[in-house]
């Protein structure tokens, strides 16, 4: 049997961070980690702008200039060590691999690094909190003193007929995104027709992407009237859909996917207001699943996630949760709340994992933030837009491109979205939201 101090199940970002917090505060313990993935620790945010970049029809490879949209030519911190592993993005790149856009690690790497025993391409097929005790798919047994959960989700997949079909593809793992650059590449001088399903961050990013390709033809398929309705309010989400159709997206709004229609590959995807749209490949970006599978029928298998208190640690003493699957209370915006985004993975992963040890009773805060880039527009989106505001105000001007809109409630400021904003002016945004916690006076926006 395998015993260890610390066993991680996922070996996601989250995962990773898990054992890079434990190991700052605990140098000596042994960790397993296991993760049912080839690699770990990548970044699944930046599988679009890392695969879907479209080529230079000179050269084949990832053209910036090209490119419909702006790229980011910053380092990545993947955080791979206590001050941080740097590998330069692919996004506009020139010709670079995108598998090394990703950061991805290998079990070679970590056990090297971390001094970590790593079980990739592995799962856990009996989990008993009890006796802490588990079984791996290989059918080694294990026994562990403390665990994190850090198992994450997977693609939603929506119930409808021909879901299994070839070229219906989702982007949430490294092989979906090879397998969709791999379809785009194979389109030949007379492209691609692409649907893309769905009106979130990863479905307008891949559009924004996909469209630059020789040839392609894109179709946005979304059941909302407008796009980004949560964020935005109703003219500024109409001017963005007019930015999306002006660079060539044609916009199919108002529209339910009723199903995907081919014998074995993809041949049209159909709406239930009967349109049948031509397709070589279809993009879904429908949301996430969470992987609950090994607590379900406990209490820590809520559908909407594993409840934790503010350390990360749930009713089963000395068993933690982090990433996508950690529904922790938010001391900033209120109530219960999952985080989204590398940077948030990457932080509650480090606080669960030193908060595992025993060595450090940290509480885990973080005010939602995510970063999109469509069109050469960089989006950020802060705060809790989880309930429609109350009231919007729009600071700026959309048609120069800079511009913010502030959610509020009660005349306080709960969330905005601000575009191609200087760091300063976000982290301003930050500032105002908190003090309607903490009662320090309104910071003022620059």
């Amino acid at each position: 049997m395998i015993r260890c101090d610390y066993l991680v199940v996922g070996a996601g970002l989250a995962g990773v961070s898990v054992c890079e917090g434990i190991r700052e505060k605990d140098r000596k313990g042994g960790v397993l980690l296991v993760g049912n993935e080839a690699v770990a620790g990548y970044r699944r945010a930046d599988l679009a702008p890392c695969f879907l970049w479209p080529p230079d029809p000179r050269t084949g490879s990832k053209n910036a200039s090209k490119s419909s949209s702006k790229p980011v030519d910053k380092p990545v911190d993947n955080g791979a060590s206590d001050e941080g592993t740097e590998a330069v993005s692919a996004v506009g790149s020139g010709g670079q691999d995108p598998w090394r856009g990703l950061a991805v690690r290998r079990a070679a790497d970590l056990e090297a690094d971390l001094r970590v025993d790593v079980r990739l391409e592995t799962t856990i097929t009996q989990f008993n909190l009890e006796r802490r005790q588990a079984v791996l798919s290989t059918g080694q047994a294990l026994e562990f003193r403390k665990a994190c959960l850090a198992t994450g989700g997977r693609a939603a997949r929506p119930a409808v007929a021909g879901a299994g079909l070839g070229n219906v593809f989702h982007l949430r793992t490294l092989r979906d995104a090879a397998a969709v650059r791999e379809v785009m590449s194979l389109g030949g001088a007379g492209g691609t027709r692409v649907v893309v399903v769905g009106g979130g961050c990863l479905a307008a990013q891949a559009a924004s992407l996909l469209v630059g390709w020789p040839g392609a033809n894109v179709v946005l398929v979304h059941r909302g009237r407008a796009l980004w309705q949560r964020w935005l309010d109703g003219l500024t989400a109409a001017w963005l859909g007019e930015v999306f159709a002006a660079r060539g997206v044609q916009m199919r709004l108002g529209e339910t996917l009723n199903g995907f229609e081919g014998r074995t590959v993809l041949r049209n995807v159909q709406t239930k207001s009967g349109a049948r749209i031509p397709a070589a490949m279809a993009l879904v970006a429908c949301g996430v699943e969470l992987n609950l599978g090994l607590v379900a029928q406990t209490p820590l298998g809520y559908p909407y996630g594993t409840p934790v208190n503010e350390f990360l640690e749930t009713e089963e003493k000395g068993v933690f949760a982090a990433g996508e699957i950690a529904a922790y209370p938010d001391h900033t915006m209120g109530g219960l709340r999952r985080v989204e985004g590398a940077e948030a993975l990457v932080q509650q992963g480090r606080v669960a994992g030193g908060n595992l040890t025993g060595k450090q009773r940290q509480r885990f805060e973080w005010l939602p933030h995510r970063h999109a880039e469509l069109f050469g527009y960089a989006f950020d989106l802060v705060g809790d837009f989880s309930r429609p505001p109350v009231q919007t105000e729009l600071e700026g001007d959309r048609e120069s491109g800079r511009f913010v809109v502030r959610h509020l409630h009660g005349g306080q400021l709960v969330a905005a979205v601000g575009c191609n904003q200087e760091e300063g002016v976000i982290e301003g945004l930050k500032r105002e939201m908190r003090a309607r916690v903490t009662g320090r006076k309104r910071a003022v926006l620059r």
